[in-house]
């Protein structure tokens, strides 16, 4: 059998002073396993940052485990474990993280990262429990709500059919013959109806009168249901129910419910404005910024300097890519971004503004569905621009095609986002082209100061790919987090 030390230097990037410490904190497994009653894991990483090596396991002598056998020696990868590769990264703890174990079983981990003397994250130190019985009870709730809604809609429609009113007495409430002529109201009834211009008593006076022949084409005994509608007097604004009562399949009359919805239609109206008013001025940025671009583009065509042109193109990039938010903020009128459709426009964009007239260069976008607030879409959206633009002007400078992936996956609250190209590398691009380059300057500050996230870098003669990665707990807005 393969020792843990054996292990870590034969197949990780560890040196034979971190295997030693991770050995010897191997040793302990077993306690931990017991104390926490969950399965007990050591992951090292790898040259491949999507995935780490499996070197010490323990199973629990206090509760079931949920391996049938070893998983020693076989890979993590970061679809059904992102939260140990985000930990090997970034070195931070991830507590609660769901995932899939090798055998295909929901599990919970936390994850604590392993560091040596020098701070270096040398491993992690994975606590995995069973949850399938949780993820179904919480199936089965979904379901109970579910049906408990639609049972509620049932005995609501039945109490008004019968004319139980018990629960009902904070409306108004009308009861009329089988000449629609009114019988009864109630003091809240009587409220509304001053309200809207009656003065004197309503009994004995047609409901097409009381509310002004709006109800002229309502069949109000009506054998097939329930009548709504939303009436409005001024700024008086209600809501009318009427159901028909029936005796021997005759109608005798009927029940008018009345719900005083002023404040509501008030409150809504306010939100229709300020919502205009919102994508109004998203959409004047947009119009700003597509103005700056345009002077920018204005002056970069005088310039007879490559440099300088450059310059100007990348600024160009920058804004239209922070424009392609604002424009989509002010046709939706929503606080968050499906950021797919970003990336598609970004790399449009950036495509056909660098790319020469001989060269063809496509980008494919797959992947989850991303929804991300403004702040947060405009952050990425700036990156996504700068590592295109990179793919674009470096990695098929001197070829005529080229291919872009943009794979997008969210898993456990831990978004990942990667752009690959099948260029020329950066050893042949040059290692000193990559320390100064500004775009990934930027990338690298976007990413660390503004998603709490890492961005790494992985090249050879086949290509490049860039992976960023954050925890979208930290982009979301606070009511979206409960």
């Amino acid at each position: 059998m393969v020792s843990i030390k054996e292990l870590c230097l034969t197949q990780t990037t560890l040196t034979a002073e971190h295997a030693a410490i991770i050995e010897d904190f191997a040793k302990h497994l077993q306690l931990i396993a017991d104390v926490s009653q969950s399965d007990v894991f050591i992951d090292c990483p790898l040259t491949d940052k999507g995935s780490a090596l499996v070197v010490a396991q323990s199973f629990p002598s206090t509760a079931p485990s949920l391996y049938q056998t070893s998983v020693v020696g076989q890979l993590a990868y970061s679809n059904n474990e992102p939260a140990v590769l985000f930990s090997l990264v970034s070195g931070q703890p991830v507590i609660g993280s769901r995932g899939i174990s090798q055998e295909q079983i929901a599990m919970q981990q936390h994850v604590v990262p392993i560091r040596a003397e020098d701070g270096q994250v040398i491993g992690v130190l994975i606590m995995e429990q069973d949850i399938s019985e949780k993820v179904e009870q919480e199936r089965n709730v979904e379901r109970l709500l579910l049906t408990t809604e639609r049972l509620s809609e049932t005995l609501l429609t039945v109490a008004m059919s019968e004319g139980s009113m018990q629960s009902l007495m904070h409306e108004g409430i009308i009861l009329f013959d089988e000449q629609e002529k009114v019988t009864y109201t109630n003091p809240r009834a009587r409220e509304i109806l001053h309200d809207i211009g009656h003065t004197e008593e309503a009994e004995g006076r047609t409901l097409n009168e009381l509310f002004y022949r709006e109800l002229e084409k309502e069949r109000l005994l009506n054998p097939t249901g329930v009548i709504q509608k939303e009436l409005k007097f001024g700024h008086i604004a209600f809501v009318v129910k009427a159901v028909s009562i029936y005796r021997e399949q005759k109608a005798v009359g009927g029940l008018m419910l009345l719900r005083d919805i002023s404040e509501l239609v008030a409150k809504e109206k306010q939100l229709t404005i300020k919502s205009a008013v919102i994508k109004e001025i998203h959409h004047r940025v947009k119009n700003n910024l597509q103005t700056v671009s345009s002077l920018l583009r204005l002056q970069m065509r005088r310039t007879k300097l490559p440099e300088v042109e450059k310059v100007y193109r990348d600024s160009i990039n920058r804004i239209n890519s922070i424009a392609v938010i604002h424009e989509m903020l002010a046709y939706e009128g929503l606080d968050s971004i499906v950021f797919n459709d970003v990336v598609e426009r970004i790399a449009k964009n950036v495509i056909s503004s660098m790319a020469k007239p001989d060269q063809t260069i496509r980008a494919s976008i797959f992947g989850d569905e991303l929804s991300l607030p403004s702040d947060t879409a405009t952050t990425l959206a700036l990156v996504v621009n700068e590592l295109i633009q990179n793919c674009v002007m470096h990695a098929f400078a001197e070829r005529d095609q080229g291919e872009i992936d943009i794979s997008i996956a969210n898993k456990s609250q831990i978004v990942s986002l990667r752009v690959s190209d099948n260029g020329i590398g950066l050893d042949a691009a040059g290692r000193q082209e990559r320390k100064g380059h500004l775009g990934l300057k930027i990338s690298e500050m976007l990413v660390q100061e503004n998603l709490s996230g890492v961005l790494t870098i992985a090249s050879d003669d086949r290509g490049t790919s860039v992976q960023i990665t954050f925890p979208l707990s930290r982009a979301l807005p606070e009511e979206d987090k409960l």
